[in-house]
């Protein structure tokens, strides 16, 4: 299954780029939401490689999630592959330079189950993929305005 979204932001693909590469910053907000995440490679600059495992409650039950960073091209393309509870979810993010003040941001999600109650799980979400598709397209509309006004702060910071 699969989701995805563009977003026009008026600011230049650099400093668009800086924000989305932020990982020190994106794992305080996830340990601030409640996650315990910790790196588990030894890179010491951002690049493919760096892998992350995490644990969090979702749904009333302990999650183990292991992300890692498998393409980084600055200041273009960011690629996540994550897996969790027997679903691999690869996340893209595309950024195209528009004019010098202006990038066009695609992000795609794609989720594939590796066991029965994963892919029964993705069978549930495919009864509410407009509302999710809707969802997820707000949601990067929202981030692309936050950014744009200087106002974005990762959630629960």
């Amino acid at each position: 299954m699969k989701f995805s979204a563009r977003e026009d932001i008026d600011l230049a693909i650099e400093d668009v780029f800086e924000v989305l590469s932020d990982f020190d910053r994106m794992e305080r907000a996830a340990l601030r939401r409640g996650a315990e995440i910790s790196r588990i490679d030894t890179l010491a600059a951002p690049g493919p490689g760096m892998i992350w495992a995490a644990e969090f409650t979702f749904r009333g039950k302990r999650r183990a999630l292991r992300t890692e960073l498998t393409g980084f091209l600055p200041p273009e393309n960011i690629v996540v592959e994550s897996t969790v509870s027997g679903l691999t979810g690869i996340s893209t993010v595309d950024l195209v330079r528009l004019s010098p003040r202006r990038t066009r941001m695609a992000v795609a999600i794609d989720l594939r189950p590796q066991t029965i109650p994963a892919r029964m799980f993705l069978q549930t979400l495919r009864l509410a993929k407009t509302r999710m598709s809707q969802r997820f397209k707000s949601g990067l509309t929202r981030f692309a305005r936050d950014l744009e006004s200087g106002t974005y702060t990762p959630p629960n910071t």
